[in-house]
């Protein structure tokens, strides 16, 4: 089995249990497993391959838990872009219904890209919407072809606007056909082993857009199965009405009406909860996905994510959907999350080894995983590197290496290691043709647009 020695970083930040730092720190690699990391001295001197990091901060790669990669394809489109969640996505529903196999294809592999070049190693990606023939099989065909870690989710809509939900008819499924090939999905792409590259999720919407009958009967599909289940919760005041006056109870009452809480779930956005549904979901170690940018985009409000952690809430970043967020920055969405809590004016509210632990830590404990998200023996090699002498952290870097890369602007990552094998380097991906990916993204999305894609 091959090694690897990245050697004589100017910090290492781990992210263990006892947030053990290094300086002139290394790390020594089996496989695509961390076998040994301390200080240049502690570590094995060589290695079939040699990494210099002298002038990097290596991290854990982040982890992003909710996501639309397809959304790419429509980002800054002029007509929402002052819109709310549900002026917003009735407004994008027709657009996305345009959609075919190449363009989620391709939009996988836009939006990885922008994750990997910001630092991110790990994605969940909620897709609900599969028109022309689309399946997820196209999503994982194109991570697959990034070498990303990817949780890819058989999302769905079922309830139309002639059965009361939010939208059109031509982007929802019938009921029975979603829990057939969410049964397929799973037999056919699930890895439940440690250091999986693939693992699948169930994913119904939201619940304005599927049924009550479809959330129960997916998370038991989930149960059985031994997958995790995910669905977007509580994230305006529009959808709390649409809730109590559709079925009676708020959003979070709702969900764990249906048995959508537990340490197999997790929601996205979680913004409007009372003390009671925080309370809940730490009961429950129920889990969440924090969207800063895009709840400040759609002005969706803030999620009280301190109470969440102090209620013992698995709580994750997610830079959200691409149109939604325009942007699929990881190491932006953590800024964010700092900046977004002291708003209140609590300038402690949330440090930077706070949101960077929710982005590492914190996103391994939502997917559900014990082999992402540190630096230490037995953990993936997932690891990135932001360059110390990069202009952003000028002034910065040499105080607080960890904080600068919050507190200041690193740019994108020099490094991206991923299950062992190295995807950018010198801030170049070692094999990925980017221009001519975004050539054909573009092309893709004016023809969506304009529905001349076919």
């Amino acid at each position: 089995m091959s090694t690897t020695l990245i050697r004589n970083a100017a910090f290492i930040g781990t992210f263990d249990d006892a947030q053990t730092r290094y300086q002139d720190g290394s790390i020594f690699i089996r496989g695509n497993v961390i076998e040994k990391i301390g200080t240049a001295a502690d570590v094995p001197q060589t290695a079939d391959t040699i990494i210099d990091a002298s002038k990097l901060i290596l991290i854990p790669g982040l982890i992003n838990t909710h996501h639309h990669f397809y959304q790419t394809l429509t980002r800054n489109v002029p007509g929402p872009q002052d819109a709310g969640l549900f002026e917003w996505l009735k407004t994008l529903y027709p657009l996305w219904a345009r959609m075919n196999p190449e363009a989620i294809r391709i939009s996988t592999q836009i939006a990885m890209a922008e994750l990997m070049l910001t630092g991110c190693t790990t994605a969940f990606d909620h897709g609900y919407v599969w028109p022309h023939g689309a399946r997820v099989d196209d999503q994982i065909e194109g991570a697959k072809a990034m070498g990303m870690r990817f949780h890819a989710s058989r999302g769905s809509m079922s309830l139309g606007q002639s059965k009361g939900g939010l939208p059109p008819d031509s982007v929802v499924e019938d009921e029975a056909a979603i829990l057939k090939d969410s049964q397929r999905v799973i037999e056919s792409y699930h890895d439940p082993q440690r250091y999986a590259m693939l693992r699948i999720v169930l994913a119904p919407c939201s619940p304005f857009s599927v049924s009550g009958d479809l959330m129960r009967e997916s998370i038991k599909l989930a149960r059985a199965h031994q997958v995790h289940s995910h669905t977007h919760l509580a994230e305006t005041f529009d959808e709390e009405a649409f809730c109590v006056a559709q079925f009676g109870k708020r959003p979070a009452d709702y969900a764990s009406s249906l048995g959508w809480t537990g340490t197999d779930v997790w929601h996205a956005h979680a913004v409007h909860l009372s003390e009671q549904d925080v309370a809940m979901f730490g009961a429950t170690r129920t889990g969440t996905a924090h969207c800063p940018s895009s709840n400040m985009r759609l002005g969706s409000g803030i999620s009280p994510v301190p109470a969440l952690r102090k209620a013992g809430a698995r709580v994750g970043l997610g830079v959200d959907g691409s149109a939604s967020n325009d942007s699929s920055a990881m190491l932006e969405e953590a800024r964010q999350a700092l900046l977004i809590q002291r708003v209140g004016g609590n300038p402690s509210a949330v440090t930077a080894r706070d949101v960077l632990w929710i982005g590492t830590r914190g996103g391994a404990q939502v997917l559900g995983r014990d082999d992402i998200g540190m630096l230490a023996p037995g953990m993936a090699a997932d690891i990135v590197g932001y360059r110390t002498d990069a202009l952003g952290l000028a002034g910065g870097a040499v105080h607080d290496p960890l904080a600068s890369l919050i507190f200041c602007r690193p740019g994108n990552v020099d490094f991206n290691m991923i299950d062992g094998r190295v995807r950018i380097s010198g801030g170049n991906f070692v094999d990925v043709n980017l221009p001519k990916l975004i050539e054909r993204h573009n092309q893709i999305a004016r023809a969506m647009v304009r529905d001349e894609l076919h």
